[in-house]
């Protein structure tokens, strides 16, 4: 055998298996629209159809209608809000961060680094109680800043944006140096412009964690104004007594944000991805 045919033959078999995990991973999400597309008497019929036979925009009227109980079009602003301040904070401080780590000389600047990689193993569920007590020392419960302030410390985005800025030629910044530009402008004119696809990546992750964060705005908000889309499905769940078709409706509504994220950022994923890791 060639090797012109194996490498054809090994094509068409990645192509074929990650064809298959493509539709696996779609599936549910045109589940998800087939059903906010149906009457509640055919979302829960026997066999499943994958297309609606009368299909109608009623629940989701009837979900945006609902502002007393279930507010959804509050929760949305208010998960967007939220998760959209958080990414451009998380961006700025990692970034700067990132900044020092990379680029400046300081003494014990590794030792610090790597220091602060080592918190990543400490599992996220032993920081609740002392974040809850900090936030309500602060007086920030069931306000914004108890969802967007906390996490911005976090250190993967510092190391992700890192390994990327170790790949940009130190040249560069030598260039810049002789015509007198400052290290904040050499950070903000130069290395940030050369760095897109990583803050892209770690954009997209950022604002996805947060969008899709439960645990915690369950926690530190009380009021159903405050809820966001992911507390506030969980309450419109209780209010229809599990109308599986108004609950797809409010669901897609809650993933629409993110599919347009990720559709606008795709071009930049796998080069942010591949670039973060090519120094240490």
């Amino acid at each position: 055998m060639s090797v012109k045919s194996e490498e054809r033959k090994i094509k068409t078999t990645s192509f074929i298996f990650l064809s298959a995990v493509g539709v696996l991973w779609i599936a549910p999400l045109i589940w998800i629209l087939s059903t906010s597309l149906k009457p509640e008497s055919a979302a829960i019929s026997w066999p499943i159809r994958w297309i609606p036979e009368t299909p109608t925009l009623k629940n989701y009227i009837d979900v945006i209608s609902n502002t007393s109980e279930a507010p959804i079009l509050k929760w949305f602003v208010n998960s967007l809000f939220i998760a959209v301040s958080h990414t451009v904070l998380v961006l700025f401080i990692a970034s700067l961060a990132a900044y020092a780590y990379s680029r400046l000389e300081f003494k014990g600047r590794d030792k610090i680094f790597w220091s602060l990689m080592a918190t990543m193993m400490i599992p996220p569920i032993m920081n609740l109680i002392p974040a809850y007590s900090i936030v309500n020392f602060l007086g920030w419960i069931d306000t914004p800043w108890a969802m967007i302030i906390p996490g911005l410390g976090g250190v993967f985005g510092i190391f992700l944006l890192r390994q990327f800025f170790l790949g940009i030629p130190k040249e560069l910044e030598e260039a810049a140096i002789i015509d007198g530009a400052t290290l904040f402008q050499i950070y903000w004119k130069i290395i940030l412009p050369l760095s897109k696809p990583a803050l892209v990546v770690l954009a997209l992750f950022t604002f996805m964690g947060n969008w899709n964060d439960f645990l915690w705005p369950l926690i530190v908000t009380n009021s159903i104004e405050m809820r966001t889309l992911p507390v506030g499905l969980s309450i419109l769940q209780g209010t229809y007594n599990i109308q599986y078709a108004k609950m797809m409706a409010a669901t897609f509504i809650s993933a629409v944000p993110v599919l347009i994220l990720f559709l606008l950022a795709q071009r930049f994923f796998v080069k942010g991805i591949s670039l973060s890791g090519v120094k240490g």
